[in-house]
């Protein structure tokens, strides 16, 4: 069994994926702007993930934007019959870069149309509607407009499963009385925990997390405590950031993303990483 095998599998939609995925977002330029410094590497580390038993690749047509699609389909087009790849809608690039709302029907049709050209797909396996009501994480307001465009894209066979990314619990609710959510993508990591009651629920209805920034938003002195842990394990920072995340919930997936092939086997071997009960309640004190 390989490292990546232990981390164990959950249902996806229809499909049952390995909890250890692959975010494809580093692969675009700085800034997840332009194309990738060197793109043989980029495709590289795909075709690695892949081989190493990644079935759940994460990604979004505004990376780039498109850069992380087309770099997708060129290295591992036509796709493995085990392979889920989940895509996000609900934002577009800036010509500097920016990140900007794009939430009307006909930018979300676009979107989808813009993902499935890229990553040359007939129908999309999930597509996540990230939510951009504030540039600093998840705000309050109706969703209700454009997971109804959504739908309507999903009834026309072009999304078979619906997610939300950078939503609050109310809107969560809201969604799922207009249709069946099959995963949450929000921020959360071992220091920032405020979606704890909503990954309980979540795991209760038997619906994927998807964490993403393992390492974000740290202090000095709460970085300083998970090197402290990560030394005495003799592992790097992000496996012990990534073997707790897999330890908290089973419903958790996660999508470490890296544009290196030396770093991408570190991140899968946290699938292997044993956190004994003294690490786990000096990480689980860093929240604190």
């Amino acid at each position: 069994m390989t490292d990546i095998d232990k981390s164990g599998i959950f249902t996806l939609g229809s499909r049952s994926v390995k909890r250890l995925g692959y975010g494809a977002m580093q692969l675009a330029g700085p800034g997840v702007f332009g194309p990738p410094k060197n793109k043989e590497a980029a495709l590289a580390v795909l075709r690695e993930a892949v081989a190493a038993g990644v079935n759940h690749i994460d990604t979004s047509d505004f990376y780039g934007p498109h850069v992380t699609n087309q770099l997708i389909r060129k290295a591992l087009h036509p796709y493995r019959d085990d392979l889920t790849i989940v895509t996000k809608i609900g934002a577009r690039r800036g010509d500097d870069a920016s990140w900007l709302p794009a939430f009307s029907a006909q930018e979300l049709t676009h979107a989808v149309h813009d993902n499935l050209r890229n990553l040359q797909l007939d129908v999309l396996d999930v597509v996540n509607l990230r939510i951009m009501f504030s540039a600093h994480g998840p705000a309050e307001g109706s969703i209700e407009e454009p997971l109804t465009a959504l739908v309507e894209l999903q009834r026309q066979g072009l999304v078979r499963h619906i997610g939300l990314s950078n939503v609050t619990a109310t809107q969560i609710a809201q969604a799922q009385r207009i249709t069946p959510i099959v995963c949450v993508q929000n921020l959360y990591n071992i220091v920032n925990r405020s979606d704890d009651a909503i990954i309980d629920v979540l795991a209760e209805q038997g619906i994927a997390y998807v964490p993403f920034f393992p390492l974000g938003g740290f202090t000095p002195l709460q970085s300083s405590g998970l090197q402290a842990v990560a030394d005495k394990l003799s592992a790097t920072p992000m496996q012990v950031a990534l073997a707790w995340l897999l330890k908290r919930s089973p419903n958790i997936l996660l999508i470490p993303g890296t544009s290196s092939v030396a770093h991408l086997h570190e991140n899968l071997a946290a699938g292997n990483l044993v956190l004994p009960d003294d690490a786990l309640a000096t990480l689980n004190a860093l929240a604190e």
